[in-house]
């Protein structure tokens, strides 16, 4: 009841400061909302390398794993800074922004009323969903009416809501309740780095470089799915020990928890030469560039390791409570595109005799990357010029001052 009232007051807040800035001129601006990033940047640069002119701003929580300050061309500001004219300055550039783009949930939106002419889009955090969110997630039943009122409030600023697949898109209209003329199917803009050869040959021999323990051994990515109430500490139900006495002599395992996981335990130095973490590396996809095998459980990661047609394991020792709390869009079992196990014993028995159906893993990526074909990026700035957003603008208004 308290933190609701306090995310109320919050919001009001919010909502006057931006009807004070909604009397300032509408720019041709485009401000990103990130939690994440990797969306964002691809947009950027192909919003950079078509030369479209027009003042960038982007928007970030602590989550975001890139160093956007030094973004050429770029003004940079964290949400959730707690400085009070940073704060000011975001509310300022979301009201005179004529293009919002995001990519995850952001309350502060229900505080909003965009003025005509403005488009905001949402370029959601993941090509594909096991588990149910937005007005599908299991919990909002229990929520109060006043937080489901501003969940349906934010949801209803996404005037677009770009897709990778048509199954994606029937997800995005039942999770935000959305019409389907609301879904541009642009593909997912950060898997366009899995159709160029020269960034993926650069990038893999970056890493591997980096870790000569990468260059010689079979590569293990273990990325689990966030958890509610785990972050100050992921509770880690592989069991490490019998890994690495059965799989050194071949294998190396990498480890990538959620960003939103702020402490974790220091399996590198339990595990030497074995384990290495690499939670903090900006892009996960470059990761997926390097593995051989995915180990995960409920989260998105699959999607777009698919596109690598690369075996995965789902490990799951949580499988029904997970489904209690928050429900998945069909059977677990027939979603996941490769076995499902429950025990660390059988984790490894699978990573040794290496024996996958291929094809499930190939319908799984034709399903759900059907627009995703390395043209993303450019769709999506596409839409943005062709829709009349960025198309005449000059360099002129760009250098005007700002707030």
């Amino acid at each position: 009841m308290v933190k609701e009232t306090i995310i109320t007051l919050y919001l009001q807040v919010c909502k006057v400061m931006f009807a004070f800035f909604k009397t300032f001129r509408l720019k041709r601006k485009v401000t990103f909302l990130t939690s994440f990033g990797q969306n964002s940047i691809y947009v950027l640069e192909e919003m950079k390398r078509r030369g479209v002119a027009c003042e960038v701003v982007f928007l970030y929580e602590k989550t975001c794993p890139y160093v956007l300050d030094s973004v050429e061309g770029v003004r940079a500001l964290r949400l959730d800074s707690g400085n009070p004219i940073d704060w000011l300055r975001s509310i300022y550039h979301m009201a005179t922004s004529k293009t919002i783009i995001l990519d995850n949930y952001f309350a502060i939106l229900s505080a909003f009323e965009f003025r005509e002419g403005v488009e905001c889009i949402q370029l959601w955090h993941a090509a594909g969903a096991i588990k149910k969110f937005g007005l599908k997630d299991r919990s909002v039943p229990k929520r109060r009416k006043q937080a489901i009122r501003r969940f349906r409030k934010v949801y209803e600023r996404f005037h677009k809501v770009a897709v990778g697949s048509e199954a994606m898109a029937e997800i995005f209209t039942e999770a935000f309740d959305l019409p389907p003329e609301n879904m541009i199917r642009t593909g997912v803009p950060r898997t366009d780095l899995f159709f160029d050869s020269e960034k993926i040959e650069r990038i893999t021999e970056q890493l591997r470089n980096a870790n000569p323990a990468l260059q010689d051994k079979k590569v293990i990515l273990y990325a689990p799915t966030f958890r509610d109430g785990q972050r100050d500490g992921f509770e880690c139900r592989l069991d490490f020990d019998s890994m690495e006495r059965a799989l050194k002599d071949t294998h190396v395992l990498l480890l990538r928890f959620h960003p939103t996981v702020t402490r974790r335990n220091d399996y590198e130095r339990t595990h030497p030469g074995f384990v290495f973490d690499y939670s903090d590396h900006p892009d996960v996809n470059e990761l997926l560039l390097i593995t051989d095998v995915l180990v995960t459980d409920y989260s998105s990661i699959p999607y777009e390791f698919s596109l690598l047609r690369r075996p995965m394991i789902f490990f799951t020792k949580d499988q029904q409570e997970y489904k209690r709390q928050r429900g998945y869009f069909g059977d677990y079992e027939s979603i996941v595109p490769g076995p499902v196990t429950n025990d660390t014993k059988s984790v490894i028995e699978l990573l040794l005799k290496g024996e996958f159906d291929m094809g499930r893993i190939e319908r799984f990526s034709q399903l759900w990357n059907r627009y995703s074909t390395g043209q993303s990026s450019k769709n999506v700035v596409d839409y943005l010029v062709e829709g009349g957003k960025q198309a005449e603008w000059s360099a002129r208004e760009r250098k005007e001052p700002v707030f």
